[in-house]
């Protein structure tokens, strides 16, 4: 019997990705024996400060990277909006799960929506994505940072702390925690474009072809059509989370709809695209768009957005 050790954050969320991912590998192989091993991130360690400011995304994945390099792992499941687009040498994207739905939402113990906040309501998120397409749609919210798990950004919601927050759906969904609050506004994706590859899971592994192979069950085509245009959009504009860049790609039928926004982080300056093509000629979609972005000034406004975390 072979068996992997599944690198994963001690998370709720992230413990529930690894179970049910290590269910789909025990569903296509039996005898395959896999073990979680749990790790602390630095990005789950700090949280009185935003992402933007300490490093990013790959805050969450350097350790689970680290045990893998060392031979303690074989591989991590990660939100693959977290994953960097550049892998350590040896490690692998080796798969993309089913995308779940990628919307974001707007939560509230006292308001249904949006609309219904009061004037200067205390909305809670530490994405400049998401500050961004809130303040454009209502500039006089006051955002504060919210870091934690999902439980510990409810908790807060629930103690008064603000009067909504945001979170994504999917990750809500996944937990059974969409109905953990009064109300709950799932935005659509024109109403608040999402972040590149959310609610994919990325599988990351060690570059080894037999376990690639044991880890190809997982890939879902659709996801890797959608997610390599995301990340290649994000790539091509040397962009982070320390910048607003939402990218969302939506198969429908046989086309691709692209929505794209990047701009400043209070909402008063921004270039958004939305496009529909062929599904059968976009290998290139991504970085095309991106490169649209650029020709309209996209370097220059990202590079303010930065100077203003």
């Amino acid at each position: 019997m072979q068996k992997l050790v599944i690198a994963t954050r001690k998370s709720a969320l992230a413990l529930w990705q690894s179970e049910f991912v290590k269910a789909l590998l025990l569903k296509n192989h039996a005898n395959l024996e896999l073990i979680l091993q749990g790790f602390s991130t630095r990005g789950d360690k700090i949280l009185d400060t935003p992402l933007a400011k300490i490093g990013g995304k790959g805050l969450f994945t350097k350790e689970l990277e680290s045990a893998m390099l060392r031979g303690d792992a074989h591989l991590a499941v990660h939100s693959l909006k977290d994953l960097p687009s550049f892998f350590p040498k040896g490690l692998v994207l080796a798969a993309v799960c089913k995308r779940e739905e990628p919307n974001d939402s707007l939560l509230s113990e006292k308001f249904k929506d949006l609309s219904s906040l009061p004037r200067g309501a205390k909305v809670g998120t530490t994405s400049l994505r998401r500050k961004m397409q809130l303040l454009r749609k209502r500039p006089d919210l006051n955002i504060i940072s919210l870091r934690g798990n999902i439980n510990s950004r409810l908790e807060k919601l629930k103690k008064g702390e603000f009067d909504a927050i945001v979170l994504a759906y999917a990750g809500l969904k996944r937990l059974k925690l969409d109905k953990a609050v009064n109300f709950l506004q799932k935005f659509s994706l024109d109403e608040m474009i999402p972040a590149a590859s959310q609610g994919i899971l990325g599988i990351e592994s060690v570059e080894n072809a037999e376990i690639l192979k044991l880890l190809a069950c997982l890939d879902d085509e659709n996801s890797r059509i959608m997610s390599k245009i995301e990340r290649d959009f994000i790539k091509e504009l040397e962009g982070g989370c320390q910048v607003p860049i939402g990218i969302n790609a939506e198969i429908v039928g046989d086309s691709i709809k692209i929505r794209a926004i990047l701009g400043l982080s209070d909402g008063s300056e921004l270039l958004q695209e939305t496009q529909t093509l062929p599904l059968n000629s976009c290998e290139n979609a991504g970085k095309n768009l991106a490169n649209e972005f650029i020709k309209r000034g996209a370097k220059e406004l990202l590079k303010r957005a930065e100077s203003m975390v």
